[in-house]
């Protein structure tokens, strides 16, 4: 069996290579032996001979997951989709607006319709992208809300760490335009959340960093002895088990926390990151940037603490619902090439 995979290609976001380790892990395991060929996204920007001939060569193309509905990828070119003539599957793929985006346009909303017509099974990863999908015609029958992939992508443990309570950190500076309207009230509630764990429960605190961007950032925080993780993704969730706490923005910071269980705070920069929130049935773990100032940070930080072994509980309950869906979804797939 091969399949065609169709995916992010971006190899400096930590978050958009977990979810393609974390789709190929669970295509290898569904189909043992399956042999995968790359195609990035852009794939479906463009009509182009050559790479439909390269994708129908396979007996199965996959689209997603992550971010794939994103206006940096579209519009999708709907005689590039048209010539995709071997099965279509979409998986794990979600929607993307930041907070003060514009609306898609007229094409680009039609470019992902043409996508999601064409294809013959659509898992998404949570239910704000299957409602944005069913309000512009698809029907909520053909839609499977499967979770992100990347939760349940495989974690290397790290060796020996050292005791105590251990807080993690993460911005996003990779590309969203609004980060300087928000930057002094994200900058204060880190600092003033991350001094509060230094001081109560003499935290060690860490900086997970998910791009290389981020370098010209974290400095800024001036948080004392602030120790910068930055591992392969398998390696970096791992890390993210040992710790007590993460507040993150970027939302793979959060998916991973979540996928190794540990409670997490949920910086919502995006649409995606308040409904990454609802999907975990734990919409107080999403802070809105309009409530930085008010101290909600700390606030909800301290309850998450509080609560951290009810988070773990509901996140374990959360990554089994996930994998149980997306077996589901692939042991239909292979019904599409008889």
């Amino acid at each position: 069996m091969i399949i065609a995979h169709i995916h992010v290609w971006d190899q400096k976001n930590k978050g958009d290579l977990g979810i393609v380790l974390a789709v190929q892990e669970q295509l290898r395991a569904a189909y043992p032996g399956v042999r995968i060929t790359d195609f990035p996204v852009e794939v479906l920007k463009i009509f182009d001979r050559r790479q439909a001939l390269a994708i129908n060569r396979a007996d199965l193309a996959v689209v997603g997951g992550g971010g794939i509905f994103y206006r940096y990828f579209l519009p999708f070119s709907k005689e590039m989709i048209k010539a995709i003539r071997v099965p279509l599957v979409i998986y794990g793929v979600g929607y993307i607006r930041e907070i003060g985006a514009p609306a898609l346009r007229k094409e680009e909303y039609a470019g992902i319709i043409s996508l999601v017509r064409r294809a013959r099974l659509v898992g998404v990863r949570e239910n704000y992208t299957k409602k944005f999908l069913t309000e512009r015609g698809i029907p909520a029958s053909k839609i499977k809300v499967i979770g992100d992939p990347a939760l349940s992508l495989k974690e290397i443990k790290p060796g020996r760490i050292k005791p105590g309570f251990k807080l993690g950190l993460n911005l996003n500076y990779s590309g969203w335009l609004g980060f300087g309207k928000w930057e002094k009230d994200i900058i204060k509630a880190y600092r003033e959340t991350a001094e509060f764990f230094q001081d109560k429960h003499g935290a060690r605190v860490y900086y997970l960093k998910h791009h290389p961007d981020e370098d010209a950032i974290y400095p800024r925080l001036k948080i004392k002895n602030l120790e910068v993780i930055d591992l392969e993704p398998a390696k970096q969730k791992g890390f993210y088990g040992t710790l007590d706490l993460v507040i993150g923005m970027m939302l793979h910071s959060c998916v991973l926390a979540a996928g190794a269980l540990t409670p997490e705070i949920n910086v919502a920069y995006d649409l995606r990151n308040r409904n990454f929130a609802r999907f975990i049935g734990c919409p107080e773990l999403a802070v809105e940037l309009a409530d930085l100032k008010s101290g909600t940070l700390l606030r909800r930080a301290k309850a998450a603490v509080k609560n951290r072994a009810v988070y773990r509980r509901q996140f374990a309950l959360v990554q089994k619902r996930a994998a149980r869906a997306s077996s589901e979804l692939l042991r239909q797939a292979p019904r599409l090439m008889k």
